[in-house]
C-alpha cells in the first residue's frame, strides 16, 4: 500500500498499533510513512505527498489554503467517482473465463470462433437484475440478465441475454413503457426491485403479448439459487452464414454444468434480509475456491420451410421453439475462472451490444432486436462518456484493429502517420499489426496495449462480405432472406 513520504517541517512523533509503525502528528493524528521498498503515495501526477491527513492551513489553526493542490485534486476526484446507472441491468457482477469451441460449425458458419474445435476463446460475462438499482438485493423476484462478451480473432461477439427465453415485448418502441411500469412509480419513488407493484399490473393487463413471459417471471426461474446453476437465452432468433453466404436460423441457449436450482419466496425473502449480496458472494466464493462454473452453448438451427411451417413466428421474442421440436445442440462450453482484479474496472464499466457480431453472424427482423441495435450505443455513450468507450481495456478487442476514428474526450489511441481516411495512397502497413485489448493469460489486470494504433492504408479488400452487408451485396439468396413477418400469424 502506497504511504506517506514523512517529510514535514516538525518531526512527529512516533506510534505503534498492531503491526504498524505510525507517526502520530501534532494533532494527534496518524501518518503511515514509506519504508524499504512500500511505494511513496503520490498525487495522480506522480508528486510524493508528505501529508494525506491534514489540509495545508495558514498557521496550526488555519483556514486552509486554496493553493493545496493535493487536497483539491483528491476531493475533486471523489466528486466524481460515480458514473450514471445503467437504466435497466443495473445491479450486476462479472467474471472472466474462456469459452472452447467443441466442433467447427463451417457447413453452417464463417464465423472464425466456430471453426476449429478445441479452440479456447477470452470471455467476460456479466450477470443481473433488470428491474433493480445498483444498490438494490440480490434475490429480488426478476429476470437476470445473462451477457457474455467474446473476444474472438475476428472481433468482440457480444450474446447479450436472459435466464427466460423470451421476453415482455415484441416490438422495441414498448420497451420505455414497459420499464416505466416496472420501476419505482414517479410520484413515490417505490416500490424498489419489486415488479408485483400496481404500475406493472396495469401494463401487463393491457400488452396481452406479456403473458408468456409473466409465467416465467412468477416461476423459479426469477428467483434462482445462484447465477451458477441459471441457464442463459439469447431470446431473438440470429443467423448463422458460411462461405456461401447460406443462410441458416439460429437460437442460442446456455445450459449450466451445475444444474438449475432456484430458491422458494420465502427463502428469497429471510436471504434478501440477511445478506442482499448473496449472489455476489456465491459466484466470489466458488470461483475463488476453484470451484470454476461451466456452461454449454447450445444452439437450435432450422431453415426457412420450418419457420414458415411454424406455429408462431420465429421472429417473436414473446414466443420459443420447444426443445422437443428442435433439439439444442452443443457446441461449445463457457468457464468462469477469474473474478476481476476491479469491479469498476470491468463489471461497471463493460459495454454490451447485441450489434456487435463477427462475420458469420446476422441479425433477423425481429423488430426487438434491430431496436436494442439502434439503441446500445447511446446507452455507452450516456455511461461512459465518451464515444471512445472501446479503449476501455475490457470492451477493446483482442484481435488486430485497424480504423480511422479519431479524437474525442479520453482518446487513447489515435491513428498514427499521415492518413485518417479512407481510401488513401499513402502505402500499406508497414508495423507488424500487434494484438489489441489485454492478455487473457495475465494474472493481474488486462491492461492495454495502447500502442496498438490504426496505421495509413491504401484501398482495402476484405476475404468475405461482412455478414451485416451480405444482404446489400447478394442476390442469389433474396428468398432464403424472406421475413416471416410478412405473413403474420
Amino acid at each position: 500500500m502506497a504511504k506517506n513520504s514523512g517529510r514535514s517541517s516538525r518531526k512527529p512523533h512516533a506510534a505503534t498499533i498492531h503491526d504498524q509503525s505510525l507517526m502520530r502528528g501534532h494533532g494527534g493524528e496518524l501518518h503511515q510513512t514509506a519504508e524499504g521498498d512500500t511505494p511513496v503515495l503520490t498525487t495522480a501526477q506522480g508528486a510524493p505527498v508528505a501529508d494525506d491527513q491534514n489540509t495545508l492551513k495558514y498557521g496550526e489553526r488555519g483556514p486552509s489554503l486554496i493553493e493545496d493542490f493535493h487536497f483539491r485534486e483528491k476531493i475533486f476526484h471523489f466528486d466524481h467517482e460515480r458514473i450514471p446507472e445503467r437504466v435497466v441491468h443495473a445491479r450486476g457482477y462479472g467474471a472472466h473465463g474462456y469459452f472452447e469451441t467443441y466442433e467447427s460449425l463451417k457447413k453452417y458458419t464463417r464465423a472464425d470462433i466456430f471453426q476449429r474445435a478445441g479452440e479456447k476463446t477470452p470471455a467476460f460475462v456479466r450477470f443481473s437484475t433488470v428491474a433493480g438499482s445498483k444498490g438494490s438485493f440480490d434475490l429480488a423476484r426478476d429476470v437476470r440478465g445473462f451477457a457474455v462478451k467474446l473476444y474472438t480473432q475476428e472481433g468482440n461477439w457480444d450474446i447479450v441475454g436472459n435466464n427466460i427465453p423470451v421476453f415482455f415485448i415484441q416490438d422495441a418502441i414498448k420497451f420505455p413503457d414497459v420499464i416505466h411500469s416496472v420501476k419505482p412509480e414517479p410520484d413515490r419513488a417505490f416500490p424498489q426491485a419489486q415488479s408485483a407493484h400496481d404500475n406493472f399490473w396495469d401494463f401487463i393487463s393491457l400488452t396481452p403479448e406479456s403473458m408468456h413471459m409473466i409465467m416465467w417471471v412468477m416461476s423459479d426461474r426469477a428467483i434462482p439459487r445462484s447465477f451458477r446453476f441459471m441457464e442463459g437465452f439469447g431470446v431473438h432468433t440470429f443467423r448463422f452464414l458460411n462461405d456461401k453466404d447460406e443462410s441458416t436460423f439460429v437460437k442460442f441457449l446456455w445450459k449450466p454444468k451445475q444444474g438449475l436450482q432456484s430458491v422458494v419466496w420465502n427463502e428469497a425473502v429471510k436471504i434478501n434480509g440477511a445478506d442482499p449480496d448473496f449472489h455476489r458472494r456465491d459466484l466470489w466464493d466458488a470461483i475463488q475456491a476453484g470451484d470454476f462454473p461451466e456452461w454449454e452453448l447450445c444452439v437450435q438451427l432450422f431453415d426457412q420451410d420450418f419457420a414458415d411451417s411454424f406455429e408462431f413466428d420465429v421472429l417473436d421474442p414473446t414466443k420459443l421453439i420447444p426443445e422437443e421440436l428442435i433439439e439444442p445442440v452443443p457446441v461449445g462450453r463457457l468457464v468462469l475462472d477469474r473474478m476481476p482484479d476491479n469491479f469498476f474496472a470491468d463489471t461497471e464499466q463493460v459495454a454490451f451490444m447485441t450489434q456487435n457480431v463477427p462475420p458469420g453472424i446476422d441479425f433477423s427482423d425481429d423488430p426487438l432486436l434491430q431496436g436494442r441495435n439502434f439503441s446500445y450505443l447511446d446507452t455507452q455513450l450516456k455511461r461512459l462518456g465518451s464515444t471512445n468507450f472501446t479503449h476501455l481495456p475490457i470492451n477493446a478487442p483482442k484481435c488486430p484493429f485497424h480504423h480511422f476514428q479519431q479524437d474525442g474526450h479520453m482518446a487513447m489511441r489515435n491513428p498514427s502517420g499521415r492518413a485518417n481516411y479512407q481510401p488513401n495512397s499513402w502505402g500499406k502497413v508497414r508495423a507488424k499489426a500487434r494484438s489489441a485489448g489485454f492478455d487473457h493469460s495475465s494474472t493481474t489486470s488486462m491492461d492495454p496495449r495502447s500502442d496498438c494504433v490504426p496505421k495509413a492504408l491504401p484501398i482495402t479488400t476484405v476475404r468475405h462480405v461482412s455478414s451485416s452487408s451480405a444482404r446489400l451485396f447478394t442476390s442469389k439468396n433474396t428468398s432464403s432472406w424472406r421475413s416471416p413477418l410478412n405473413s403474420q400469424r
